[in-house]
């Protein structure tokens, strides 16, 4: 039978978008999603724990114009860091985090839900002094209405990391990194994962997921990195709006100032932009449109699925755009859940399974 190939589908046309380089081999794509269960993968980097506390409108307060909230439950996910690590898990991979919690009830709490999941936790280091980071939504609504964000409030440790706990992490990432396929650097910018302890591990295989300070990696040995569109517009104070050619140049300049392989913009309802070394020094960017609906649902954490899944393809020996797509379809499906939520294995192939039948 003859491989079959499709492009991800899109809901909207947009006539600013680029040309589209989407065409894949989907069999391919599922022999790498068969492979996913043989890696493993180190993550280093800032743990979350995502609270959703849901309410019930009840009244305007007296006392100011504000709503009254008549609480109905509070529900708590891995976020940041440790929902790539539960990414990892549901996708069938072996996965070994590596950062700081602290002693409180958010590091019990994320310690438990990995501990469910048969993750090994050798590499987590727990320490009295410092504070998880909690990102607290509100959530309300009517009885019989959608619930909105209304509220979040973020806890989150004051001041840095010691240089004993730094010195602890460093050891434990150098060890874990070693029996890994390659190492998922997820920097929230709490401190666990940095330029300094990256350059450490530069033996392997590393993909980048940096918030706030991308240009920092330049010197790291990053292999690859998969930056959205604000953070890339952030770390180069420009704005790139629906300018394909701007898109094209920062890419480009960023893949060069990096020093990585492969570049991966996402960018929302736009898809995804895919910027490689190539042969003869071509940088061109490839496109990939988003995968199913441009209305998400809740896009709380997809950018962690999409790095989680991107590395674990390229551990499994896909090509940079390859995995891509691969984190495209992966992107596509969790942004239509609720809270901060994974995919599965069976899901991924699921999806890719459909997409060829259609073809036919």
């Amino acid at each position: 039978m003859s491989a079959a190939r499709k492009t991800p589908k899109h809901s909207t046309k947009d006539t600013n978008r680029p040309a589209s380089d989407a065409a894949v081999d989907l069999t391919r794509l599922l022999d790498i999603v068969s492979a996913f269960s043989k890696q493993t993968i180190c993550v280093v980097g800032d743990f979350v724990l995502d609270e959703f506390a849901s309410c019930e409108i009840s009244r305007i307060s007296r006392e100011a114009p504000v709503l009254i909230l008549r609480h109905r439950r509070t529900e708590a996910y891995p976020g940041g860091a440790a929902n790539a690590v539960n990414n990892l898990a549901d996708l069938g991979a072996r996965v070994v985090p590596v950062g700081v919690l602290g002693t409180d009830a958010g590091g019990r709490a994320l310690l438990d839900q990995f501990r469910r999941k048969r993750i090994n936790t050798s590499g987590i280091v727990t320490a009295r002094n410092w504070l998880t980071t909690t990102k607290t939504r509100f959530l309300a609504g009517w009885t019989h209405t959608t619930e909105q964000q209304v509220l979040r409030v973020d806890r989150e440790p004051i001041g840095t990391l010691s240089a004993s706990l730094q010195a602890t992490v460093e050891q434990k990432a150098r060890r874990l990194a070693k029996q890994a396929d390659a190492v998922l650097v997820s920097d929230y910018g709490l401190g666990a994962a940095t330029p300094v302890l990256i350059h450490k591990l530069a033996k392997n295989r590393i993909m980048l997921d940096s918030r706030y300070r991308l240009r920092e990696y330049a010197a790291a040995g990053v292999t690859a990195a998969t930056p959205n569109e604000p953070e890339l517009e952030a770390a180069y104070q420009t704005q790139i709006g629906s300018d394909a050619r701007k898109l094209d140049d920062l890419g480009t300049h960023a893949l060069r100032e990096l020093g990585v392989e492969a570049l991966v913009v996402t960018r929302g309802k736009d898809g995804m932009a895919v910027f490689e070394n190539g042969a003869g020094g071509s940088h061109r960017a490839r496109h990939i449109p988003i995968y199913g609906s441009d209305a998400p649902v809740d896009v709380t954490g997809a950018g962690d699925t999409v790095i989680a899944v991107f590395t674990l393809a390229v551990a499994a020996g896909a090509s940079y755009f390859e995995a891509a797509h691969l984190a495209n379809y992966a992107g596509g499906i969790v942004v239509m859940k609720r809270r901060t939520a994974t995919v599965t294995r069976s899901e991924l192939e699921s999806t890719l399974r459909h997409e060829a039948t259609a073809q036919h």
